[in-house]
């Protein structure tokens, strides 16, 4: 019998050792691990049961969530083969589920749109992409839908207030240590782009944003991009001004509309946050309830 040389050995043992503990062994209890680790063991593991298949979406949304509660492996692995044999009363389908939170996935980097079970303004609950989502940026949307782009891939729950903007100004970073309520002061609208913690950070369940204070609560410490403006709750300014606003964005040029209540007025340029000039009639316009843009124009409209 051959014998393996003894600095073969003591390479291989040390190669091992330096394995994330993920890829030494079995991991049990998800929780333990960065949120990127868990939807990689649980894709891991759909595509080895059928042969090479992506999870759907609104699956994973599901598994993410049962993890939070407890649930292990096993109990992932269990479901996901009850689900190939057609077993259970759930029908994944790559669109949604009825549960508090959603994922949407940028593959390949292109543009997807998904239906939510909410229809607020969607929020970041957890980045799940090497690529950073950024409302307004990669995702954004509302009214039963949303969007991602640019390789976003996120968990997302339904956002409170009408504010449909995207943090463009400074980075906030606010952490609720030992489950404590904490806040944190800004000049600004806030916007989650980044969770830092294994608690899931959730406006206006975890976090929140009250005048030019920013809260969070219960474990959630996250990144937040605030973006210059009055804060949502001010106080209003004169007759016929308003706070109501929306981001519109011309995605490599193309030509995009957006919802726009008419209600509210003409809509106005207040901010342009793409390098292309956005011009009236030329790269953008609105007819009826939409706004639109185009070559490249990215702007938040108002009212004045």
């Amino acid at each position: 019998m051959s014998r393996v040389p003894a600095f073969a050995l003591a390479l291989c043992l040390g190669l091992a050792s330096s394995l994330p503990a993920a890829a030494r062994g079995p991991v049990e209890d998800l929780r333990t691990l960065p949120p990127a680790q868990r939807v990689e063991l649980i894709e891991r593991e759909y595509a080895a049961q059928s042969r090479g298949r992506a999870i759907p979406d609104d699956q994973l949304a599901f598994y993410l969530e049962q993890v939070e509660r407890g649930w292990g492996m096993g109990q992932v692995r269990a479901d996901i083969s009850g689900s190939l044999r057609g077993q259970g009363n759930r029908r994944w389908n790559g669109s949604s589920w009825a549960g508090a939170t959603v994922v949407c996935s940028s593959n390949e980097r292109r543009r997807r749109e998904c239906r939510t079970p909410f229809n607020g303004r969607p929020v970041l609950v957890e980045n799940i992409s090497g690529t950073r989502c950024i409302e307004g940026r990669n995702f954004g949307g509302g009214g039963g839908t949303m969007w991602v782009d640019d390789g976003c891939r996120g968990r997302f729950a339904e956002g409170r207030g009408g504010w449909n903007g995207g943090g463009t100004g400074e980075l906030v970073r606010c952490e609720s240590q030992d489950n404590k309520r904490r806040t944190c002061a800004i000049n600004g609208r806030a916007v989650l782009v980044r969770q830092l913690s294994k608690t899931a950070c959730v406006e206006g369940r975890t976090w929140g944003q009250r005048g030019n204070s920013l809260w969070v609560d219960d474990g959630c410490r996250a990144e937040f991009s605030v973006a210059r403006g009055p804060a949502p709750g001010h106080r209003p300014g004169p007759p016929g001004t308003s706070d109501y606003s929306m981001t519109c964005s011309s995605e490599n040029k193309r030509r995009r509309t957006c919802d726009w209540d008419r209600r509210r007025g003409r809509p106005v340029l207040v901010q342009q946050l793409s390098s292309t000039r956005c011009e009236e009639g030329r790269t953008w316009g609105w007819t009826g309830n939409s706004v639109w843009v185009d070559g490249g124009c990215r702007a938040r409209f108002g009212v004045r």
